[in-house]
């Protein structure tokens, strides 16, 4: 019963919150973060609890979760969680908490409305990890969709309105995902007689190989739009800079994830064929995104965009850990997706601190902060260097295993990849430059140092950086069986012939419609 608390509890915390607003604000604000600070406590346990089952991997999965939902359409509330769901949740609480206390500022206006659809994208994107039922999954997926939408509407910037009506055309590509599970639920039913969304049924789907390269585009393209991937990523600057601080730290810590978390979880191991030979070319998306995110990171004066842009380059470490195939890049890419996802947001409370501040993210008009404010200058050194790879911090381990095991299945575009090291040391020490060691800006006065608050907020992303960075193995015997045995299993099929699908239906079977 762990498994469904881990979505009820942020989903009652919003509601909780957003009644709690009408005796006080603190107490609104109180009522979220005991929410996500509950589910934190909660994955603690599980990690925990089960310790030695996340270290055996294989076919088994710890914890499992099944209640009957839609009978008619073979639609079951099927939860289950294994290693990669476990580190994914447990990074969502985190973030959670993060985004919660960064808020406890800076947001005055309709504070229950904003705390509601903050935690409520967290319940849903919750749901997204846990989803064994490929419907079920569709219904989260699209469930934490309009609350982000609303955050940067309501809450964000001077170009909000823009912002989110691209950041919602561009999602709406998840119709596409739609329209791959129904037409994979029928292939099912056409050569099994069974109808059913049961991601483990499904993954064994007899197809022809046309029919599985275009199921495999529709989940990769959706995917995509969310990882977000060279030429499908024009709506992430937009939404980041609009957006406000929580919604930037849970667009670029989880919603990104959720794309990485689905190449990991679906792409590969629904189509494992498909998925083998679009490999060369996800690679090669990969890399132009590591460069070119980097690029446009280096070029910029926004100190927002500048985070924002860095995301599209670190996730291109994604895409080339995935699709390489190796073991040791794909363990990586799961210290990528929980480094990033921490420093990326940790980065972002940083620029809020310095906008509630200086009321601008102009790294033009901020030169100097660092004897104005030692501390922020401090936490934001730190995240630079780790944004930039430093060893001894997460993001270097699974860029560096990311690039190791590209490097056996292809050299060129692993010393393509490394490019992104030089290119992100460039426009992180830019950065850390222009706005603590430049020139001071002439009206500016003397910044407030960083609250208790603020000082725990940094505190806590930099302590888990470093145990990312100096003891990886808590993280990678936690995830790394996981994804080894959907890495082995995808890789078994995909080196099975592959035939057409049988022409006639096979006689209906238990489950199938009367």
């Amino acid at each position: 019963m762990i498994l469904p608390w881990l979505i009820v509890i942020p989903a009652a915390g919003a509601v909780a919150a957003w009644l709690a607003n009408r005796v006080s604000t603190a107490l609104c604000r109180w009522t979220a973060l005991a929410a996500m600070g509950g589910q934190l406590a909660l994955v603690v346990y599980a990690w925990a609890a089960h310790a030695e089952a996340w270290h055996v991997g294989g076919p088994g999965v710890p914890l499992r979760f099944a209640a009957a939902w839609i009978p008619p359409l073979h639609v079951s509330f099927l939860l289950m969680m294994d290693g990669l769901s476990l580190l994914m949740v447990a990074l969502t609480a985190v973030l959670g908490i993060l985004s919660v206390a960064a808020s406890w500022r800076s947001v005055v206006r309709w504070p229950g409305l904003f705390h509601f659809n903050l935690l409520w994208s967290f319940a849903a994107i919750t749901g997204v990890f846990l989803a064994e039922d490929l419907f079920l999954f569709y219904v989260f997926w699209e469930m934490m969709l309009i609350p982000l939408y609303l955050l940067i509407r309501i809450w964000g910037h001077e170009r909000r309105r823009m912002a989110s009506m691209k950041f919602f055309l561009f999602t709406q590509t998840g119709g596409l995902l739609l329209l791959g599970i129904l037409a994979l639920h029928f292939l099912h039913a056409r050569a099994t007689g069974v109808y059913t969304f049961r991601f483990p049924e499904l993954a064994g789907t007899a197809m022809s190989p046309a029919a599985a390269t275009w199921l495999m585009l529709a989940f990769f393209v959706a995917f995509a739009v969310k990882l977000p991937a060279f030429g499908v990523h024009t709506w992430l600057a937009d939404a980041h800079t609009q957006a406000p601080v929580a919604g930037s730290v849970d667009l670029a810590g989880l919603v990104l994830k959720v794309g990485a978390y689905g190449m990991l979880r679906f792409v590969v191991t629904l189509f494992p064929g498909a998925a083998a030979d679009m490999a060369p070319y996800a690679m090669a998306l990969g890399v132009a995104g590591i460069v070119y995110g980097a690029l446009l990171a280096t070029a910029q004066s926004d100190l927002k965009r500048l985070v924002a842009y860095s995301s599209i380059s670190h996730m291109g470490f994604v895409l080339l850990g995935v699709f390489s195939w190796d073991a040791l890049a794909m363990q990586g890419t799961i210290i990528v997706i929980v480094a990033h996802g921490i420093s990326t947001g940790a980065l972002f409370v940083l620029v809020g601190m310095l906008h509630e501040r200086l009321g601008t993210h102009d790294m033009r008009r901020m030169g100097g902060l660092w004897a104005a404010a030692p501390g922020i200058g401090g936490a934001a050194m730190v995240l630079a260097l780790a944004t930039l790879g430093l060893p001894g911090l997460g993001n270097f381990v699974g860029e560096w295993l990311v690039l190791q095991g590209t490097w056996r299945a292809s050299p060129a575009f692993a010393a393509i990849g490394t490019v992104g090291f030089v290119l992100s040391t460039v426009y992180a020490l830019r950065m850390v430059q222009l706005v603590f060691f430049g020139p001071p800006a002439p009206e500016r006065q003397r910044l407030a140092g960083m609250s208790f608050r603020e000082t725990a907020m940094m505190a806590g992303a930099i302590a888990l950086l470093l145990w990312l960075g100096l003891y990886p193995r808590t993280f990678l015997r936690a995830g790394g069986p996981a994804v080894t045995a959907l890495r082995d299993e995808s890789l078994r099929r995909a080196r099975e012939p592959r035939h057409p699908a049988p022409a006639e239906a096979a006689p209906p079977g238990e489950g199938a419609p009367p």
